[in-house]
């Protein structure tokens, strides 16, 4: 049953009192509602604000990020002095000081297979502002799983998406649109390609916009559409998006009734025999516990000598992505070879070329020496 409203609340909304389609009974579902916002970066940041404004009563906070730099060109919930925080701490500082009465809970661990239902079933609608695929299909089939909306967005460069996804109300689910991620590295991230900073602000707010619609009954949600920004040209168009009735996920014969932790990347496995195969990519934990191992991999920085100049882990073998193929007589074919970049990205390619070029024992160093930065020597410098 909706919250009732006080003087306060009255006095606060009284702008979305005044419209028709909001009134007295609209905020007080809002003022009900639970949303659970996974990330809280350049999406994440201006709808977690509009909802916290909004007067949404509880937002869930789903992050196991720390705030950088480079974030802030387009972060707008955190600040300079919130550099190095988790960024459920910093967001949540931001939010409380902007409507102290939403109730906020902090979920530091972020969104894994492990988690997800769980943390869904405790929320009414769920938002993704994710920034990789592999995060991106696990909140999708989570949140179908747990029949719960899904308000998902994307950005890319100057263009965003934006769509809801209700299997439970017979719409589609991201799979529908999407049956399967692509190979990693295959679609650059915004730390290769860039994104101008207030695109994500622009699509951010239109996740709250759809979020607010759904929980106040009010006008048409994109349910079973997707709305594709051009910001360059200023444009918009929204594609239908009908239900796959064969979709793996929400069709008739669903192959995905459980999430599967080796659907979503890569796991924590111990550290490989000298002949046995390491996954495509391993975490910051795991390459620091096999280059401690009495016979160390090979680690290769595949960055170029500028980045070199800011930054490097002791140890690391230099080789510029470019001249990898010409350099190949350099690396050993019978040893683990680690490869890493600034994120994550380059290095990914790299591996993948090294894998079909007879390099079976390569590795990518997931997040690249940004992540080595935060999860082993965080004194290192970052850019």
């Amino acid at each position: 049953m909706p919250e009732t409203l006080t003087d306060a609340d009255r006095a606060r909304y009284s702008r979305h009192l005044l419209l028709p389609q909001v009134g007295e009974a609209g905020q007080a579902r809002l003022k009900s509602a639970r949303v659970l916002l996974v990330g809280l970066g350049g999406l994440g940041s201006p709808c977690a604000l509009y909802l916290a404004a909004a007067g949404v009563g509880t937002l869930g906070l789903a992050d196991n990020d720390t705030v950088a730099l480079h974030n802030l060109q387009r972060q707008i919930l955190h600040r300079d002095a919130d550099i190095g925080r988790p960024k459920v701490e910093s967001g949540a500082g931001t939010l409380r000081a902007l409507n102290p009465s939403v109730r906020l809970v902090a979920h530091p661990e972020g969104v894994t297979p492990a988690n997800a239902l769980s943390l869904f079933a405790g929320y009414d609608i769920i938002v993704d502002g994710s920034d990789n695929f592999a995060t991106r299909y696990l909140v999708s089939d989570a949140a179908a799983l747990a029949r719960r909306p899904l308000v998902s967005g994307s950005v890319f460069r100057f263009e965003g998406q934006l769509a809801v996804f209700d299997p439970a109300s017979g719409g589609p689910c991201y799979r529908c649109l999407f049956p399967d991620a692509p190979p990693p590295g295959a679609a650059p991230a915004c730390s290769e390609a860039g994104v101008l900073g207030a695109l994500p602000g622009i699509i951010g707010a239109m996740q709250a916009m759809e979020v607010l619609k759904l929980i106040a009954g009010a006008g048409e949600p994109l349910r079973g559409r997707l709305l594709l920004y051009d910001g360059l040209a200023a444009r918009s168009r929204t594609l239908a998006v009908p239900r796959n009735p064969d979709c793996a996920c929400c069709g008739s014969r669903p192959s995905i009734t459980a999430l599967d932790p080796a659907r979503y990347g890569a796991s924590v496995c111990p550290a490989p025999s000298p002949m046995t195969q390491p996954p495509l990519e391993i975490t910051v934990a795991q390459a620091r516990e096999w280059l401690a191992s009495p016979t160390p991999p090979m680690l290769i920085d595949v960055r170029e000598a500028r980045e070199l100049a800011v930054c490097r882990i002791e140890g690391a073998a230099h080789i510029p992505m470019g001249e990898i193929p010409g350099r190949l007589a350099e690396l050993p074919r019978d040893r683990t070879l680690i490869v890493q970049c600034h994120l994550g990205g380059r290095s990914m390619r790299v591996t993948q070329f090294l894998r079909e070029n007879g390099y079976p024992l390569a590795t990518n160093l997931k997040g690249g020496i940004d992540r080595w930065a935060v999860e082993a020597e965080p004194g290192m410098r970052r850019y």
